[in-house]
């Protein structure tokens, strides 16, 4: 019997138990789609980590302050840093190319009958250049307007509509900061953000401002250093560790009180994380595509024992043992092929609905369609050899006498 003929009879069989056929690749269906859809979840929010950590740039570091610690034991007095540390660094280390501190606070603003609670950040003139930031309309303050502490002020992406307003509305117009009157001379483009923190709902001001006519402090919260590249980052981390301890007055056996956060390394621990986190979901759902295989050939075991007569039949009028065992594999890897193809669909409209509905960043790579359609394929393989096998060693006289 030549392939094409067993592969009619394989696909008479599934035809003639429709519902039967279906109900046995939903298994399948349900565990391609499940295990693309979580693939796809975890490349989603690789993707996102990556493009928030391009935002901000790979040549960039963060140095903020910390409690210093001896052989385990917290010190005794909070860690600070101020705008003298700033300019030591500013100054002193040459592989470094700007260096932008930021002052933080939560504020009352006011603008029109518009009233929110948002936090400000002083800073220096190079903040957009160094946080990669753009102006969508209007511009940033310069250095003589934070010499001279003026009260201008440029809008984060998010701030218009938290006020109410347009982006259009807000330049040139007056805001009130914790009943200081502040000109908008800027307004950047929206980075992107979520959670916690989000880099586009902020204020910013003059550094200067800040220090004297808003929050009266010297302190930081942090500041944000540039290098050349990511080669000279273990030069500029040195430079700054040497400095800062020097300005802290940290002798030897003393540690840091303050800490640098390399944004590459926190891009790569992201990944990392994700990738561990994306291969967990995936082994969960592909243990719903194993139980479907399981169906499988469960399915086709009982289909063997229904066709038993069948068999016998055919092997009297001179079908070959290998033909039979080619007939019943055909069935189950068809089914599981099927299933995979809807499966795939499936994970399609999952993703897309996900996406929607919850917002999630999704992103179904090609690469785990063809894996997830090829392991449908296996286990049709794996899981329908057994029933073929006992179909195809039956003896055709004891098949002729089954009831």
């Amino acid at each position: 019997m030549i392939f094409f003929e067993i592969l009619r009879v394989a696909m008479d069989a599934i035809r003639a138990n429709k519902l039967r056929s279906f109900l046995t690749m939903l298994g399948i269906v349900i565990g391609v789609g499940a295990v693309i859809t979580m693939v796809a979840l975890g490349e989603g929010a690789q993707r996102q980590v990556e493009e928030q950590i391009a935002a901000l740039g790979t040549n960039v570091l963060t140095v903020r302050p910390g409690q210093g610690f001896f052989r385990g034991v917290r010190g005794g007095n909070s860690a600070r840093m101020t705008m003298d540390d700033v300019q030591a660094v500013d100054g002193n280390a040459s592989a470094i190319l700007e260096v932008a501190p930021e002052m933080q606070g939560q504020l009352q603003v006011q603008f029109g009958r518009s009233n929110a609670n948002i936090r400000i950040m002083g800073t220096t003139p190079n903040y957009v250049k160094v946080n990669n930031f753009k102006l969508e309309m209007g511009r940033f303050f310069d250095e003589s307007e934070t010499q001279g502490r003026r009260r201008v002020a440029v809008m984060g992406g998010a701030i218009p509509a938290l006020l109410g307003a347009e982006s259009s509305d807000l330049l040139g117009q007056s805001i009130s900061i914790r009943n200081i009157t502040f000109e908008i001379v800027g307004v950047l483009e929206e980075k992107g953000g979520s959670g916690f923190f989000n880099e586009d709902e902020q204020i910013f001001v003059p550094v200067t401002t800040a220090q004297f006519r808003l929050l009266g402090t010297d302190r930081v919260n942090s500041f944000k250093v540039m290098v050349e590249d990511q080669s000279t980052i273990p030069v500029a981390m040195v430079q700054i560790e040497e400095l800062l301890r020097r300005e802290h007055r940290l002798g030897l056996g003393k540690e840091n009180d303050f800490w640098i956060s390399d944004s590459a390394q926190f891009l790569q621990t992201q990944q990392e994380t994700t990738q561990t986190f994306t291969m967990l979901l995936a082994g969960i759902a592909g243990v719903s595509l194993l139980v479907g295989g399981i169906g499988i050939m469960n399915i086709m075991l009982v289909s063997v024992t229904e066709r038993t007569k069948e068999i016998g039949v055919r092997k009297a009028l001179g079908a070959t043992r290998n033909a039979v065992l080619l007939q019943f594999l055909l069935e189950a890897t068809t089914l599981c092929m099927a299933g995979g193809i809807l499966g795939v669909g499936f994970a399609y409209a999952a993703a897309r609905i996900l996406s929607d509905a919850a917002g999630w960043t999704m992103a179904i790579a090609p690469e785990s369609v063809v894996m997830a359609v090829v392991f449908a394929a296996a286990i049709g393989v794996f899981f329908g050899i057994w029933p073929a096998r006992r179909a195809a060693s039956m003896d055709p006289i004891v098949a002729l006498r089954y009831e």
